[in-house]
């Protein structure tokens, strides 16, 4: 009995060190695994990948690196407004991420966390409205928009989706360390044994197809009762597969990798594509705010000379040289130009509220546009009107023609034209040349041809040569009584394998070969419609620029003639010719009104053609920024003589 006691109390120990042992290694392996790579070091190891692979496909897209980051800082201008001007928010999400409260089980303490811009666009001051001018704008469009945040986004996910690809073709390495306890007191006498085991692995599929993978395993069984016999087990393996039919060949088993790299650049070139596209947006967004404030601006002007003109009415009535019926239309003329100057005082409000939106910014928040922008952009017109009030006076003591004479109807003058109106043939070649969206679109068809070559192989049979060897031994509680296992290769196990898969079911893969076709036929009329579309696009934007640039001309001129016309009929009226109606200033200051807002209209879209053409010939430049390089025909032409 003492005996016995003691044998139990000595297998009781063995267990409890076992199992103190167990767990000293089991908490060591946690602390490594865990502690040497930490969420936060997998998440910055993921971002260092992707930006190597973007940098990579930008070299190769654009023939140029640009900085590019997704990280968005936390002082970005739609922040600061919120928080500086004390605009009402929902939550703290509204402030971004690094203001969201962390919960149960957050991975990492410290991310998202808050950044600060190294380059502030703008300086906030306080009770200040914000002064935006158009440069100003596209980088804050850059750095604020939901929109060109999520583009970014995408080019960042496909390069990370060809990190995914491009991890089917390394060398993968898998561990496993496994105890065992077991008592089986089934029989006569009661066994108790531990069995550790670790084992360790290497696979890998090469670009031809074949697949290896490597295993080492190593045991040590351990008998606790029946004399505590023990045996080492070590045993390797080691297989082989090479396919000789079906899918062989570099460039069918490359095949999804080599999708996941042209997804990088086409996600690049539809993000160069957007920011060309989004900074014409912004500008035609920004001018259209600055349209709106000169209409305000004329319709104030107009209201205040019908006011004039009411009270002028009044005066002349009263003097008996009015009807009341011309001070009524007077009137009349006054609240309409009430109305117009509160609803374009209202339509700007509208416009600008859009343009915040445009830019990701707070509707309510207190933002001004530079005028300066605006008068910059009508120096044309000024410039058009002092040319016409010069060539007026020169033609002033000239004898007119003949009213009978023949009428002869002059086309616009080509030495009118400005820089961008430049010949059709050569705009279709510059769009061709350098619309990235165009590029993707013929890539696409090539994608669609190299789908036909995989589904095509898809129908063959599928011949495979399959080799392993195993050599050693493993060891278990059963077995911890054996000798030791050793690795000897005279005494392995090598076996070879050929199967075939005869194609004598292919629906599926038949099915799938016709569609590609298919799917290859929509690929080439995809380009042929962009193809059209670029066509048009441009040839509407020439057409465009012609006509805006006759608009301003001739708005120009009627400026002048209202004006002449609206001082005329004044001193005529004040004159107190019988002939000059109260109707005719209200008609001729309306006439003025309509010129001149026509004429900011014409100069806005000519500059909106020009920028438009550009983005739609390809060549507007966008840098990481969001700042525009244009395109300068005279330096093209230069450049090609």
């Amino acid at each position: 009995m003492l005996e016995e006691g003691f044998v139990f109390w000595k297998c009781k120990a063995a267990v409890l060190l076992w199992w103190a042992a167990c767990a000293a290694t089991v908490a060591g392996l946690t602390f490594i695994l865990t502690g040497c790579r930490s969420p936060s070091e997998y998440r910055v190891n993921a971002d260092k990948v992707a930006e190597e692979i973007i940098g990579e496909m930008q070299k190769e897209a654009l023939g140029k690196t640009e900085q590019f980051s997704i990280e968005r800082p936390s002082d970005i201008l739609r922040r600061r407004l919120l928080t500086e001007q004390n605009l009402p928010y929902s939550s703290e999400a509204s402030l971004g991420t690094d203001r969201l409260k962390t919960i149960e089980h957050w991975p990492e303490e410290n991310y998202p966390k808050a950044t600060q811009l190294a380059d502030p666009i703008l300086l906030l001051e306080a009770d200040k409205p914000v002064q935006l001018s158009l440069m100003e704008a596209l980088q804050i469009g850059a750095r604020n928009s939901f929109e060109y945040q999520t583009h970014k986004e995408d080019v960042f996910e496909s390069a990370l989706d060809l990190d995914l690809e491009r991890n089917e073709f390394r060398k993968i390495f898998a561990g496993q360390v496994e105890s065992l306890v077991s008592t089986n007191t089934s029989g006569d006498r009661t066994v108790s044994g531990v069995e550790n085991s670790a084992a360790v692995g290497m696979s890998r599929r090469l670009e031809s197809g074949v697949e290896l993978s490597t295993a080492l395993a190593i045991d040590l069984a351990n008998l606790l009762t029946m004399g505590g016999a023990s045996s080492l087990g070590i045993a390797g393996d080691a297989t082989i597969a090479i396919p000789l039919l079906r899918g062989s060949g570099r460039h069918i088993v490359r095949e999804p990798l080599t999708q996941a790299e042209r997804d990088v650049l086409y996600a690049i070139y539809e993000f160069e594509r957007f920011k060309q596209t989004f900074a014409v947006d912004i500008a035609n967004g920004y001018l259209e705010v600055l349209s709106q404030i000169d209409q305000v601006r004329n319709a104030e002007q107009n209201y205040r000379s019908l006011i004039v003109s009411a009270r002028r009415s009044r005066s002349l009535a009263e003097a008996g040289r009015l009807t009341q019926i011309q001070v009524d239309q007077a009137v009349q003329n006054e609240l309409r130009a009430r109305n117009r100057w509160i609803s374009a005082t209202e339509s700007y409000k509208n416009s600008l509220d859009s343009f915040k939106n445009l830019l990701a910014l707070p509707p309510d928040a207190e933002i001004e546009l530079e005028r300066g922008d605006l008068e910059q952009l009508i120096t044309p017109a000024s410039k058009i009107i002092a040319d016409i009030v010069a060539e007026e006076q020169a033609e002033a003591g000239k004898e007119t023609g003949p009213v009978d004479a023949a009428i002869e109807l002059l086309a616009p003058r080509a030495e009118d034209a400005g820089p961008f109106e430049i010949d059709e043939s050569l705009a279709i070649e510059l769009a061709f040349e350098n619309r990235v969206d165009l590029w993707v679109a013929q890539a696409e068809v090539y994608d669609a041809q190299r789908a036909v070559v995989v589904a095509a192989d898809a129908l063959g049979a599928e011949l495979t040569l399959f080799g392993s060897s195993k050599l050693g031994g493993r060891r278990s509680i059963d077995s911890a009584g054996d000798d030791d296992a050793r690795l000897r290769p005279d005494k392995g196990i090598y076996t070879a394998l050929l199967t075939l898969d005869l194609p004598f079911e292919r629906t599926v893969e038949r099915n799938a070969y016709r569609k590609s076709f298919i799917s290859l036929e929509q690929a080439v009329r995809d380009l042929q419609t962009l193809e059209d579309e670029i066509k048009l696009a441009v040839r509407r934007k020439l057409r465009d620029l012609l006509e805006s640039r006759e608009s301003l001309q001739i708005q120009a001129k009627s400026v002048l003639v209202a004006e002449k016309r609206v001082k005329s009929t004044e001193l005529f009226l004040e004159a107190g010719k019988p002939q000059t109606q109260m109707r005719d200033l209200l008609e001729a200051q309306d006439a003025l009104l309509t010129a001149q807002n026509r004429v900011t209209s014409a100069a806005i879209d000519y500059r909106m053609a020009e920028l438009q053409l550009q983005s739609d010939m390809g060549v507007l430049k966008i840098d990481e920024r969001g700042l525009w390089q244009e395109y300068s025909p005279e330096e093209a032409e230069h450049a090609r003589r």
